[in-house]
């Protein structure tokens, strides 16, 4: 029995919204099926986003389903065509598992990314220094050879925010990240230097949640909050914890963590102020 890859979230968002359509036009799936030229079986794998969609199974299956909405045409035969498309991160697939190079195709495809970590700088704006550090903690046993494949993967994987159609990326800090000098005060100091360059909102922006708030909203971990384009509205959340990642896709769990992260925005300290209190632990480690 030929086995099919674990769905993806992108497969999953796609492969969603394709049954939402089909059932909207009232198609049952051998019609679906034969207009693809395959069966029944390869459709149901397909909506539940254990196969993927060529891009010319896509258009041929809009235009059975009387799809006129031109936007959500192109949303998903793009998305469609990009999902089978090999990603820079496959040079590294005999490094990192399954789950994690879901993680960086669905990173890659997003047009906006917030982030909340009360622990440490995000893997996407670390130093070089920084990352090597975390990394050499984690894996204390692994050879020099995976130690350094692994901060290559993490510089690789910084190239999306430098792209010309890079996401919007939001960042927002506990201040306890500034104060915790990973690598010892001269990297953390270089890191801090980094995000004070990186800040340019509104594509790029860093901001802090000072100490002087006390309780908020991210007290209980680390989170992501990935989107997608219009008009599919596609929302991921992306919980960090011990053992690996966990991936929120249903509406009401996915809201929650929107408003936690807009309470989280809200209690942060506005763009200048945040460059200037990092420029002061900055200081205050190198002096």
């Amino acid at each position: 029995m030929p086995s099919h890859p674990r769905p993806t979230v992108r497969r999953r968002k796609v492969g969603g919204e394709f049954k939402r359509l089909r059932e909207a036009a009232g198609i049952k799936m051998e019609e679906a099926a034969e207009r693809i030229g395959g069966d029944k079986s390869k459709i149901s794998r397909q909506e539940n986003g254990r196969q993927g969609i060529t891009k010319l199974e896509a258009e041929a299956l809009l235009e059975l389903y009387r799809v006129e909405d031109q936007r959500l045409k192109t949303a998903l035969t793009t998305m469609a065509r990009e999902g089978r498309r090999k990603g820079w991160w496959m040079q590294y697939s005999n490094l990192v598992s399954e789950l994690f190079q879901e993680q960086l195709s669905i990173e890659s495809d997003a047009v906006r990314i917030l982030v909340f970590q009360p622990l440490l700088v995000p893997g996407l704006l670390q130093t070089r220094e920084y990352a090597e550090e975390c990394i050499r903690s984690v894996g204390k046993d692994a050879s020099e050879e995976r130690i350094e494949s692994f901060i290559a993967l993490r510089m690789d994987r910084q190239e999306i925010l430098r792209r010309e159609n890079s996401p919007q990326f939001v960042c927002l800090l506990d201040e306890s990240v500034l104060h915790r000098a990973v690598g010892g005060p001269k990297v953390m100091a270089a890191q801090l230097q980094r995000l004070i360059e990186l800040n340019n909102p509104p594509q790029l922006s860093i901001q802090v949640i000072p100490f002087g708030q006390g309780w908020h909203a991210g007290l209980d971990g680390a989170f992501s909050i990935l989107s997608y384009p219009d008009p599919m509205d596609l929302d991921v959340a992306r919980l960090e914890y011990l053992d690996g990642t966990l991936y929120l896709e249903e509406d009401e769990p996915v809201n929650r963590y929107k408003l936690a992260f807009d309470q989280l925005w809200a209690s942060a300290l506005p763009s200048r102020q945040s460059m200037a209190l990092i420029a002061r632990v900055a200081k205050a480690l190198t002096s």
